[in-house]
């Protein structure tokens, strides 16, 4: 189709951008020289046009196995809407419809077909694939091929059996969001991708605020978000089902229209809910994790995780469904010390996996406890989170990025070493192992009954932090937890113990310091972040330019994707709205310099939106 134009061409022509963002064009230049490739870049950085315009240019037809059946709607859609003809084979058509797009494929109609990796053994698929030229296969999150993934899932094993199928080898790319040293490791040996062209790119996205609150109400924090940001479309991820309910009833008695996802619902009510979302008639998304996957949505510009998810490589997926626009979006994360102990009895009953060992459920149990305590760890620092989560993925910050609760709270450094000798001391001293709470009620002096029945109260060091507030001492002990100086239980008691690592006898002799930092005016710090919020705001709103043209702009997008029965952002972005606001393109050759708008979206919409435009102008 694109044979004879460049990559520029079709990046332009189909997709309306002039130039490509961070990695795409090393990506494209490997798999256009037919090489194997392996792609890792975030949520929003622009996996999908890493496979399509290769796709586009090349000769055959390609191949894109994902295993989201809402992505493969949607990305045809978009690829239809940009002159790109594609199509999709998964569990949603009929067999009438899928045996009749089978032999639409046979005959070329399409240049990119997705298809769900349980239809690779299907025996109608084998047949029509070895009658047609495969250019590229195209593996779209690639982690699930690993057990070691946070999303494995055994069909996808099969890829490979349909490459030895074919009789040949087309070129395989292979793209996901997030992977460790181990998943990647995985996805090229069992893909068996030969000196494959690899590129990681930044995992940092700047338009992203992150922030951990611990709120005494979560749902009041949660209504009172939304009702300061009225209009704006958002994700809120609970950890059940039951929470769920409560969460989305609740919203809704208090009039903020919501809807609900999660896997006890029935195939229809979910299809329509996340329609509903999807399509901007409901605005907000109360979930469990079954949510997501897939979802092209651009103009997400909130995920509230109400509970701690059970891993960082999870919490950053979800998270990065903000802000897929590039403007900015907040990633909020409720912490309550309850979340620990339910993720960890889901750790055991998902690990009751009758297909593996004994011993490979106990090495998935270990990896999952070890992820659980870098997430917990995540929501009790007092450092940027930036760079925790970027260090989490192996790559470096400087440490402050000024975009996250942390780094916008009013810290101040303080030297915690003597404190931190007598939580050491007091744990050492005691007949048994007790909890943090206990702890710190010996460290204050605490005259209740249960430490005065336990004689805790004759403890050497019995009310050595009694001028420390709980909050302070609460702090210190979960920043020793953080630096290793403790060790925490598994279990649901979550008792200390004093670390073996010999950093802890320095500290005790006084051969090193320990410092920490400490946010003692908490509603100053929330004050700050909230003032920073807004600035934000006034900043985007800026960025529209008139928020007269601008909502005119949105309700026109919303009537054409209607008639198209297409979600919004699919006709044009908001990024494309509020560039439209700010240029005012007056011809048509002015509106196809306008990011976003392609030679096929321009014939198709040009003329209703430049006459809005333009009756806004006069």
């Amino acid at each position: 189709m694109c044979s004879r134009t460049t990559k520029y061409d079709c990046l332009k022509r189909y997709f309306g951008y002039e130039s490509f963002k961070e990695g795409q064009e090393f990506l494209i230049d490997s798999i256009l020289e037919g090489k194997d490739t392996l792609g890792i870049m975030p949520t929003g950085a622009g996996k999908s046009i890493c496979y399509q315009i290769p796709g586009i240019m090349m000769d055959g037809i390609t191949l894109v196995i994902t295993p989201l059946i809402s992505l493969m709607k949607d990305q045809v859609a978009s690829l239809k809407e940009a002159g790109i003809r594609g199509a999709y084979f998964n569990s949603s058509l009929t067999y009438n419809q899928y045996m009749k797009a089978l032999e639409y494929a046979k005959i070329g109609t399409y240049k990119i077909i997705y298809v769900a990796p349980e239809r690779l053994i299907n025996r109608a698929f084998l047949d029509f694939v070895k009658c047609v030229k495969i250019s590229m296969i195209a593996v779209d999150e690639a982690h699930c091929i690993s057990q070691w993934g946070q999303d494995f899932r055994p069909s996808y094993l099969r890829i490979t059996d349909l490459i030895d199928e074919l009789g040949y080898r087309p070129v395989i790319s292979a793209f996901t969001a997030t992977a460790t040293k181990q998943v990647r490791d995985d996805i090229i040996r069992i893909l068996e991708l030969q000196d494959p062209a690899m590129l990681t790119t930044g995992f940092d996205r700047k338009n992203l605020k992150f922030e951990v609150r611990k709120p005494a109400d979560k749902y009041s924090f949660v209504r009172d978000y939304i009702r300061s940001s009225p209009g704006k479309s958002g994700i809120i991820y609970c950890i059940s089902r039951r929470l769920v309910e409560e969460v989305c009833d609740k919203l809704n008695r208090d009039g903020i229209r919501t809807t609900r996802y999660h896997a006890g619902l029935d195939d229809g009510e979910r299809r329509k809910n996340q329609d509903n979302f999807t399509y901007d008639t409901v605005p907000v998304m109360v979930a469990t994790n079954a949510f997501g996957m897939g979802i092209d949505k651009s103009n997400v510009s909130f995920v509230i995780h109400y509970n701690m998810p059970k891993n960082m490589e999870s919490y950053y997926q979800e998270a990065g469904r903000a802000g897929r626009d590039g403007e900015n979006a907040d990633c909020i994360l409720l912490f309550g010390e309850s979340d620990v102990h339910v993720n960890q009895l889901f750790i055991e009953k998902d690990s009751e996996n009758e297909e593996l060992t004994e011993a490979e459920r106990e090495m998935l149990r270990d990896r999952d406890r070890r992820k659980l305590r870098q997430m917990t760890m995540y929501c009790r620092t007092n450092e940027c989170l930036r760079q925790y989560i970027l260090s989490y993925f192996g790559e470096d910050s400087d440490g402050n990025c000024g975009n996250c609760s942390n780094c916008l709270a009013d810290f101040m450094t303080v030297d915690i070493t003597g404190t931190a000798c007598n939580v050491i001391r007091c744990i050492d001293s005691l007949y048994t192992s007790f909890g943090m709470t206990t702890i710190i009620d010996i460290l204050r002096g605490s005259r209740s009954d249960r430490i005065i029945r336990a004689d805790l109260d004759s403890t050497d060091l019995y009310g050595a932090e009694a001028d420390s507030s709980k909050e302070f001492l609460k702090q210190v002990i979960n920043h020793m937890l953080i630096r290793g100086y403790l060790v925490k239980s598994e279990d649901r008691y979550g008792v200390l113990r004093v670390s073996s690592d010999r950093k802890v006898t320095d500290l005790l002799l006084q051969r090193e310091k320990l410092k920490m930092k400490y946010a003692e005016d908490r509603a100053e710090s929330r004050k700050k972040a909230r003032k920073h919020n807004f600035d934000s705001e006034d900043m985007s709103n800026n960025y529209s330019n008139n928020e007269e043209l601008y909502q005119a702009l949105v309700k026109l997008r919303l009537r054409t994707a209607k008639v198209k029965s297409v979600p919004a952002y699919v006709i044009f972005t908001d990024k494309t709205l509020r560039e439209m606001c700010i240029s005012r393109p007056a011809t048509e050759e002015e509106f196809l310099q306008i990011s976003g708008v392609g030679e096929s979206k321009l014939q198709k919409y040009g003329k209703n939106f430049l006459k809005v435009i333009r009756e806004y102008s006069r």
